[in-house]
């Protein structure tokens, strides 16, 4: 697919989308998402802020162990790839298998937007194609960006929360976590 960029200038920040379902070395998820945002901070630039933990049903297995879910703000000078690049590189010293689409995992760490960058390219789709269907995102994301603007469709981050699904965003909880 050809890139295709440019910049919505009502967002200017870099947002990241945390979630895990599996323990990883003796650590729960909520401790492993608290790990690889330390990583973060100190591999991509300081963690300006980080929503609670949140927890949601497993997709498309409800079977599978729920996920806990966070989203952060990361002040970085990293270009959108070089974040990718050490994003997976902290998947995969975390143990990440990447076997099957959607499958559980020890961790999951997505750019959901990039200060408005609007991308689209091989390797990386700016803003976050399916983020603004998703409770487990956009919870996390309203708690530390309550004014955040979705540079694709230009709707308020309230207006996609009500238009989502209430199953999903009843299914989707603040997790209170003593790490």
């Amino acid at each position: 697919m050809a890139e295709i960029e440019k910049r919505n200038m009502k967002s200017n920040g870099v947002y990241i989308g945390l979630g895990a379902n599996l323990a990883r070395e003796g650590s729960t998820p909520a401790q492993t998402l608290e790990a690889a945002a330390n990583e973060l901070h100190k591999l991509a630039g300081p963690v300006v802020a980080r929503s609670s933990f949140w927890t949601s049903p497993a997709w498309p297995d409800p079977i599978d162990p729920a996920y806990t879910n966070s989203v952060i703000e990361l002040d970085t000078d990293l270009s959108p790839e070089r974040l990718l690049n050490i994003m997976q590189g902290i998947e995969n010293v975390f143990g990440r298998v990447r076997e099957k689409r959607w499958a559980s995992r020890t961790v999951d760490l997505d750019i959901i937007d990039f200060r408005g960058l609007e991308r689209s390219d091989e390797r990386l789709d700016l803003p976050h194609p399916r983020a603004h269907e998703r409770a487990f995102v956009l919870l996390p994301l309203a708690e530390i960006a309550p004014d955040w603007i979705d540079p694709v469709r230009g709707r308020h981050i309230n207006d996609l929360v009500a238009a989502l699904d209430a199953g999903d965003v009843a299914a989707t909880s603040r997790l209170e976590v003593a790490l």
